[in-house]
């Protein structure tokens, strides 16, 4: 199926997940307690590794990478025009003062 955006669609659990390429942004659907996030963080796509994982990076609102995660294409969606932006505080990276 072809979206709107011009990006072919493939429906996972109801879901309409696009093609990810790098730099598309997305939310993650689930807690990754191991890297500090947790649903419903925005994320940028780095890298596309398969069909199947990607690389995402996560970063606070001033630029900092809190985590960089391999996830699989499950984990996350495209952004939505009706998803409405919250702020949480980051904890400290994990070797940084």
């Amino acid at each position: 199926m072809i979206h709107a955006d011009g990006l072919a669609q493939t429906e996972r659990g109801g879901e309409h997940i696009g093609d990810p390429v790098s730099e598309d942004t997305v939310v993650l659907l689930r807690d990754v307690p191991e890297a500090e996030l947790r649903a419903g963080d925005l994320g940028a796509v780095v890298l596309v590794y398969d069909a199947e994982a990607l690389e995402v990076e996560f970063v606070t609102a001033s630029g900092r990478t809190q985590a960089l995660s391999r996830l699989p294409i499950s984990d996350v969606r495209p952004v939505r025009d009706d998803d409405l932006l919250a702020v949480r505080s980051a904890p400290p990276v994990r070797g940084t003062a």
